[in-house]
């Protein structure tokens, strides 16, 4: 019995091997990576600009690709994809205070993620009004064809200053043909009073202004749509009965101009009428519409993208320009 055991124990065990020995080979990602981080602040306008510098590579030398997320603390500033070269390069606004900012890479088919050494860096305090971009998120993935909302939070800066509100118009660039991008609403006000912070259990009153940003993508025509054909637009043999002896005629009139002079003028209102028949025929691009319908419509092509959302206002001295960045997927 004991042996019996052992040879069942065997047999199982081969079985298994052979099971996991034809399973197809793992696709993780298996190169370990070193992301670095190095921030250089400048004044803005009284205000503190932080310009993040952000590589990524594996231990075997080769640089990383894929998206690259700016933290400060628990959340998330921005998002940027990495270059060629495994680089990557994004600037963001710092209200006064402390701030511990890090690059958190998301990893790719390949390399594995990885954190690179927290910077902290202090942002000035200042009494020119101002704002900063937040965005809910720093990346997003979009099947062709549907749509994506990122909410974008205006968080004001000194804004007790103001002495007028204060608006900003936002726009985005950076996206893929065939997608577009809608803010509702698409100019955000800001008070004197406006907050700056939104407490948890806080009402929309008591926050920052948020714009919704609808991100909308196209997906491919699967049918060919053809509008139903329109009286006297069909070619028929009456149509070609007076087509054909015209031009016809046409030509011969044209030979007979050489001897007759009199016939220029009949040429001439003979070509206008050809001209005018043409026009409601095959040679008439809305004849060509009614009987072959438009063409099929592309897809948004698929692809990662890095996404920016600028905001443009005047703090009533000088014009204020400021951005964030996402990374947007689609799939």
């Amino acid at each position: 019995m004991i042996c019996r055991g052992l040879r069942l124990e065997w047999a199982a065990g081969l079985a298994l091997a052979l099971t996991l020995a034809a399973l197809p080979a793992s696709a993780a990602p298996s190169v370990a990576t070193q992301t670095t981080l190095t921030i250089q602040t400048s004044d803005q306008s009284g205000h503190t600009q932080a310009t993040a510098a952000i590589s990524v590579a594996g231990v075997d030398g080769t640089p990383a690709s894929g998206t690259v997320i700016l933290e400060d603390g628990n959340r998330q500033l921005a998002g940027v994809l990495l270059n060629s070269s495994g680089q990557a390069t994004v600037a963001v606004s710092l209200p006064a205070g402390d701030h511990a900012l890090r690059a958190v890479y998301t990893g790719d088919a390949s390399h594995l993620e990885s954190s690179s050494i927290t910077s902290n860096v202090t942002g000035q305090a200042s009494s020119t009004p101002n704002f900063a971009i937040s965005l809910s998120t720093a990346s997003l993935t979009v099947a062709d064809g549907n749509s994506g909302t990122v909410a974008v939070t205006l968080v004001p800066e000194d804004n007790a200053a103001l002495s007028a509100p204060m608006f900003v118009t936002l726009s985005c660039s950076g996206l893929p043909s065939l997608a577009s991008c809608t803010f509702t609403p698409e100019s955000v006000e800001i008070l004197p009073t406006t907050p700056a912070s939104c407490p948890s259990g806080s009402p929309a009153s008591a926050c920052p202004p948020i714009s919704s940003m609808l991100l909308q993508t196209q997906r491919v025509g699967t049918t060919q749509v053809v509008p139903p054909s329109k009286p006297g637009r069909r070619s028929s043999p009456v149509a070609w009965a007076i087509l054909l002896p015209g031009m016809l005629g046409l030509g011969g009139l044209g030979w007979a101009t050489r001897r007759r002079k009199w016939l220029n003028r009949l040429v001439l209102v003979a070509l206008l009428g050809l001209v005018t028949t043409l026009g409601t025929t095959a040679c008439n691009p809305l004849y060509y519409y009614y009987n072959h319908g438009p063409t099929v419509t592309p897809s948004t092509p698929t692809g990662t993208f890095t996404i920016t959302v600028t905001g443009q206002s005047t703090n009533g001295v000088s014009a204020i320009t400021n951005s964030n960045t996402f990374v947007l997927t689609v799939q």
